[in-house]
């Protein structure tokens, strides 16, 4: 079993140290085992966790969320609250873009409209 150092993990992640700090603190992340020495060591299986976590932290999820997916993540028996959070939070993004998609589509059509009118203007120009 691969074991990391926080700074190990914060680069493999892309977390700050700060960061781990703070899930560890708010419960977000499950306690992370120590070494003799105290420090904290890294599971293959936090690291895992970790980029779930920052699945859903990039995709808008709040904290407040994300502490109540990493309680629910402790109990064996909230699987169906789990894929309850999961689901809303799958249908917001959905939800972002599908806006995202909409505004993409007005930002390709002013492009074309604004290569129509240079293609016209250039085509002017060479027939002058």
């Amino acid at each position: 079993m691969t074991t990391y150092t926080p700074a190990e993990a914060a680069a493999v992640t892309g977390f700050s140290l700060d960061t781990l700090r703070y899930y560890e603190r708010e419960g977000i992340l499950p306690p992370v085992a120590r070494t003799a020495g105290g420090h904290r060591s890294f599971s293959d299986a936090d690291i895992s966790t970790l980029g779930f976590l920052k699945c859903l932290r990039e995709t808008g999820m709040p904290i407040e969320k994300l502490r109540r997916y990493g309680e629910l993540c402790r109990d064996e028996s909230t699987l169906p609250d789990r894929v309850a959070l999961l689901e809303e939070h799958a249908a917001a993004v959905q939800v972002e873009l599908d806006a995202l998609r909409a505004q993409q589509q007005r930002l390709d059509d002013k492009l074309a409209w604004y290569r129509g009118v240079l293609a016209s203007a250039q085509a002017a120009d060479t027939s002058s």
